[in-house]
């Protein structure tokens, strides 16, 4: 058999294995990827978070805030929201990563918008062949390394250009030389073209313009992953997702002309284990194709951040609607929220069995109110983790339309608190500053007449006790308006007095038995008639006659309301 043709065969024979490895291996990824999404599907989520990482999700939400309400800083901090969100988070790419996040800050105040979402959760609740299909092509986008896709993706408008004169010239040398080698003067060409391909791996590897776009490599793939997952969603028909489908497929003819380039340029995502990307890569440390089209790839993406946009936030709607429809299938006892219209008078909230998602073993408690709600207890009674639940099933309601309880009434509601407030170092601020800026933010809002949910825990208690009791008091007067709902927890039992008929008075009590103090965490209707603090010390084993003396005194004070002068020890 002639030698060419002998080397041919083998050499196609080597190229169709490898392509069958491929095409294996491939298969064997997607057969990983599905068991892993059957696995995961409906149970805690078991992704890690690093210090930072919710810092670079959250820039998907602050780059779009616009000027309509959002969960802010403080309520959203106050609420451990970030806790939350690690729960829900199920999602498969970085797109429903940002999308998810900025969906649970940004609640929905109309019925028709909830009914979109719910739409689009309630379809891969019920149809898992569909949802897990579309996890598959999510999983094709991938999470990057940065944090955030949107971060990675629109640094490409900031990316710098690279110098191509020397490549050239390199490229035109290692094209001669092979072409000497097939045609003119095989041995020396041969020879060559070997010292030309160390010679321009070397180049690739130490010079400056690799260096240059290899910080922008990673932007570039992830867009391309979005773009070749867009693709693949194309061949998508079911009605309930063409709305998102339509805009995907709009965002993406934008880059149409790149497309080519883009196989040249890096892989489909720097995450992913395509094993023609690695065949690849020694194409582009030999011949530089990846610095070569590198400029001209920027100026097809630079300018189109409106449709690298259209592509993130309805590639991650999908995803994170799949999340939402995973943390669903994870609770115990989970509802639909329901939202009614404010009455005439003041609003209401009707919850049942409403628990706290965080909390293992959690606790229900069921509250019908309309207007003030003051919570009074011991320590470590409940008071903050209820008020905290309520806030939180305020929110989730509005914005993944989900609540932990039985069941949830009440009209759309902005949500503020005032709570896990502590001193501003850098700012040089006082806790008592901060909690006071804290508090006006919700009085301004209050004054907008549009219903609003405000918690706050522990009124004014960076100052003193008369003008706590004192400016608390005509605070949260302030805040019984008939559009306002305010929660407010207190130690303060003299604020359950000053405020009868404009606040409706619950407590959380406790139990001692046998030096224990047991809490049994259920709300009940009044105001506290127990403290637990001194017992506390006794069962500490505090010198008893120190607690006796205590105890004396806080009957004195109760008694006179006075504090009795004390005697220097001797």
């Amino acid at each position: 058999m002639n030698p060419y043709m002998t080397t041919f065969l083998i050499a196609a024979g080597l190229v169709l294995l490898f392509i069958i490895w491929i095409f294996y291996e491939e298969r064997k990824r997607k057969k990983t990827i599905l068991r892993n999404i059957r696995r995961n599907y409906g149970a805690p989520s078991e992704r890690q978070y690093e210090t930072g990482d919710m810092e670079k999700i959250s820039h998907y939400f602050r780059r779009r805030c616009r000027q309509e309400f959002v969960i802010d800083d403080i309520t959203w901090n106050d609420l451990d929201m970030d806790r939350v969100y690690q729960m829900v988070n199920q999602t498969m790419s970085s797109p429903g990563e940002d999308v998810l996040y900025d969906m649970m800050r940004r609640p929905l105040f109309s019925q028709e918008e909830v009914d979109d979402r719910e739409r689009l959760i309630d379809f891969f609740s019920s149809h898992a062949k569909e949802r897990e299909e579309m996890q598959l092509l999510l999983s094709k986008v991938g999470k990057t390394r940065l944090g955030s896709l949107s971060d990675t993706v629109l640094e490409l408008n900031e990316a710098p250009k690279a110098s191509v004169g020397i490549h050239i010239v390199m490229l035109a040398l290692l094209l001669g030389s092979l072409a000497a080698a097939l045609f003119v003067y095989p041995v020396l060409g041969f020879f060559l073209l070997m010292v030309l391909m160390i010679v321009n791996i070397v180049i690739y590897y130490t010079g400056r313009d690799r260096k240059l776009i290899e910080a922008y490599l990673d932007c570039f793939a992830h867009l391309f992953g979005m773009l070749s997952a867009a693709d693949d969603m194309e061949k998508v028909k079911w009605p309930e997702v063409k709305k998102q489908m339509d805009a995907i497929s709009d965002g993406k003819q934008a880059f149409r002309k790149i497309r080519r380039k883009a196989f040249f340029l890096t892989g489909k995502t720097s995450d992913g284990g395509d094993l023609l990307q690695v065949f690849m890569d020694y194409v582009r440390m030999v011949f530089h194709v990846d610095i070569l089209i590198y400029n001209s790839l920027l100026r097809e993406i630079q300018g189109k951040t409106d449709k690298i946009t259209e592509l993130l936030d309805n590639i991650g709607e999908l995803d994170a609607a799949i999340s939402v429809s995973s943390f669903r299938e994870m609770l115990s006892l989970q509802c639909r929220p329901q939202f009614v219209p404010g009455n005439q008078g003041k609003i209401t909230l009707d919850v049942e069995d409403l628990y706290h998602p965080l909390l293992h073993e959690a606790v229900a408690n069921s509250i019908h109110v309309s207007g003030g709600i003051l919570v009074t207890g011991s320590n470590a009674s409940g008071k903050s983790t209820f008020l905290k639940n309520v806030a939180v099933n305020s929110i989730l309601a509005q914005t993944i339309c989900t609540c932990t309880c039985a069941s949830y009434r009440a009209p759309f509601l902005k949500v503020m608190t005032s709570m896990a407030l502590r001193d501003d170092l850098s700012g040089g601020e006082s806790y008592f500053i901060v909690e006071i800026k804290s508090l006006k933010r919700i009085l301004d809002e209050s004054k907008k007449e549009e219903p609003l949910l405000c918690i706050i825990d522990e009124v004014l208690r960076g100052t003193n006790t008369i003008e706590r009791i004192a400016a608390s008091s005509r605070i949260l007067k302030e805040l019984s308006r008939k559009w306002v709902l305010p929660f407010a927890a207190t130690h303060d039992i003299e604020l359950s007095y000053i405020l009868d008929g404009i606040y409706t008075n619950y407590h959380f009590s406790e139990d001692v038995r046998e030096k224990k103090v047991i809490f049994d965490y259920i709300l009940k209707k009044g105001r506290a008639t127990t403290r637990n603090a001194i017992r506390l010390l006794d069962m500490l084993g505090y010198d008893p006659k120190l607690v006796e003396d205590a105890k004396n005194a806080a009957v004195s004070f109760e008694q006179n309301g006075v504090w009795a002068p004390m005697k220097e020890k001797t």
